[in-house]
């Protein structure tokens, strides 16, 4: 795969990034437990600061400790069981310029969402729908002009180009994935 412009800016891009759920309290201090959703957990330590659901002002993490998929936190102005409590359900969320830097070929979900997708030929295949995280690769729902689904899987052989830019991908669709 090739890339076209790392981070192009555009009014849908989130500028901050889901991390995770806080899912209860640990212990009586005001420790909350995170579900973590980041590919990045080993992150979450070293950041700096939260925001809580939208909140427009992030909360300082005192501190954090990540324990497989769970983190504890303590967050600046949690004291109380009480006060961790009445954030269960809240999701955490960090500015896009903590995240974590992607590689050459690696893009953020919300990235590829949405993308216009063209064959080689610039023949119109359809829109990026959804994601499945199958392990090996991703796998990339398009929804077709006619509504039908074309699946692709996210290899070089197959998806040639993302450009951010122009909201587009190129792709190779396999034999078995396109019409006979």
């Amino acid at each position: 795969m090739t890339k076209s412009n790392q981070h192009p800016q555009r009014p849908d891009v989130p500028q901050r990034l889901s991390i995770g759920r806080i899912i209860g309290a640990h212990g009586v201090r005001g420790a909350v437990k995170l579900r973590i959703w980041t590919h990045f957990p080993e992150r979450i330590p070293e950041l700096r600061h939260v925001y809580l659901d939208d909140e427009p002002t992030p909360r300082r993490l005192l501190r954090a400790q990540v324990l497989g998929d769970i983190a504890l936190l303590q967050l600046e102005g949690i004291a109380t069981r009480n006060d961790a409590e009445a954030l269960r359900g809240t999701v955490v969320r960090i500015d896009r310029s903590q995240a974590a830097p992607l590689g050459e070929d690696e893009f953020y979900h919300f990235e590829i969402l949405g993308l216009r997708v063209v064959d080689e030929t610039g023949q119109d295949l359809g829109t990026v729908v959804e994601i499945i995280e199958t392990g090996a690769n991703d796998v990339y729902v398009v929804q077709r002009p006619d509504g039908s689904e074309l699946l692709l899987p996210a290899i070089r052989s197959v998806i040639l180009e993302v450009d951010l830019e122009h909201q587009r991908m190129v792709v190779r669709p396999p034999q078995y994935y396109g019409e006979e």
